[in-house]
């Protein structure tokens, strides 16, 4: 099964992405506008940014509903985008999740 065949394989696939921007917003784009004073940085990195994280919160609510998870899953999983690393960290806990229901589908 391909990443992308499941709710919770374009979560993962789009988690990653948007955890890849958010580390170069805050590790590239920032000290380029900060240090350099070259602010085209943050807003294009930004902006690219925020519209992963919309489509992040999006994957997440499909995900969710579909795999019949609880506020409480889906906060842990919407936190983990808040920091950085989190959502490759997470991410271990989803790829486990999906190897777990390829093997034993739900009804």
């Amino acid at each position: 099964m391909t990443l992308l065949h499941t709710s919770l394989g374009r979560l993962r696939a789009v988690a990653i992405v948007e955890g890849i921007s958010f580390l170069l917003l805050l590790f590239v784009a920032m000290p380029m506008k900060y240090v350099w004073d070259i602010p085209q940085a943050v807003r294009i990195t930004g902006m690219v940014h925020g519209l992963l994280f919309v489509a992040f919160s999006v994957a997440l609510l499909v995900a969710g509903l579909d795999r019949r998870w609880g506020l409480g899953r889906m906060t842990v999983v919407f936190l983990s985008s808040l920091i950085p690393f989190g959502t490759f960290l997470m991410d271990r806990s989803l790829k486990r999740e999906q190897a777990s229901a390829s093997s034993n589908p739900q009804p």
